[in-house]
């Protein structure tokens, strides 16, 4: 590949991520195939003995369609757990809730907590604020029913990568600014939260080479907003990184890759966090695009694995 321009500096036990997923330009022909397909890793049947797991459909919000969730819980624990609201990624157009079996049961044995995640609908069938308003109705009926899930309500955060990150950070603006509930944390893996990004003049010229380019970042922004990416008017609830102050905001983790095209607009979030006092822990993988956690056996991968885990565990159980 002697016309990558970064190529050199991935980290060389991803590098069979790029040979086996190949870097597509997003249409919205290919939606159909891509929301189809299942999780690249099956759950290992270990995990699958030692939690339970339950599909429910709640409530959306009124005149919207009722939402899917799948609730994962340690298999015999008792009492109150903490609670993780999950957000899949998919960059706003594809993804599936029961793709992350494999690792939502794991977590959920591991960390001893109930993780609810959200089948929200996609773009561009389903324009903003669709989709945020799914996963604010998977908040507000989880912490209606926390005595029947067995779920302490003061200790429910939100969890995505990548559109899901951009959800879950979206999601916590919306309670924050609604006043009806409140968030323990949020957990934040290369997210997706500013639609200006597509349409800087000045693009990180070693970011989002792989996997998610600036054609598929400008194809997700658009099918989500309904127009162009980057004009005015755009709200935080969509782009948080639109928002004009992150003041009240929960206990914030934040973690990307040193080659992922979100890394500028994760950086300057973490920024804003901390100068608005909320305690914030961020993290850059050199070597790492976006979405490289799915070469789970590399180095980088496991680093940013653990890091992930022990966060969520102070969130947790702090």
């Amino acid at each position: 590949m002697s016309d990558s321009f970064s190529r050199h500096l991935v980290d060389p036990e991803l590098l069979p991520m790029l040979d086996a997923f190949p870097t597509v330009a997003l249409t919205e022909a290919m939606l159909p195939g891509m929301r189809g397909r299942a999780s690249w890793f099956p759950a290992d049947p270990k995990d699958t003995e030692r939690t339970d797991q339950v599909r429910r459909l709640i409530p959306g919000r009124t005149g919207d369609p009722d939402v899917e969730v799948l609730i994962y819980r340690p298999r015999g624990a008792e009492g109150s757990l903490p609670c993780i609201l999950h957000i899949h990624g998919g960059g706003y157009v594809s993804g599936r809730a029961d793709a992350n079996e494999a690792l939502h049961r794991p977590m959920a044995a591991d960390l001893g907590c109930v993780i609810v995640t959200v089948e929200y609908r996609l773009a561009p069938e389903t324009r903003f604020p669709g989709a945020v308003e799914d996963c604010y109705a998977a908040l507000a009926w989880t912490l209606a029913n926390a005595a029947e899930l067995g779920v302490d309500p003061d200790r429910v955060g939100v969890m995505g990568e990548s559109a899901g990150g951009g959800l879950a950070a979206g999601l916590a603006l919306l309670v924050r600014d609604r006043g009806e509930h409140r968030l323990a944390f949020q957990h934040l893996i290369y997210p997706m939260i500013d639609d200006r990004t597509c349409t800087r003049p000045d693009p990180h010229p070693m970011a989002g080479e792989f996997i998610w380019t600036p054609h598929n970042n400008r194809f997700g922004w658009a099918a989500l907003l309904g127009h162009e990416p980057g004009i005015d008017g755009v709200l935080p609830y969509a782009a948080a990184a639109r928002a004009e102050s992150l003041a009240g905001l929960p206990p914030t983790f934040i973690a990307t890759g040193a080659l992922d095209l979100f890394l500028e607009e994760n950086l300057e979030y973490a920024r804003r966090l901390t100068r608005e006092g909320i305690p914030t822990e961020v993290h850059v993988y050199p070597g790492a695009f976006h979405a490289f956690q799915v070469m789970r056996g590399s180095r980088v991968a496991q680093a940013a694995e653990r890091d992930s885990r022990a966060a969520l565990a102070r969130f947790l159980n702090g």
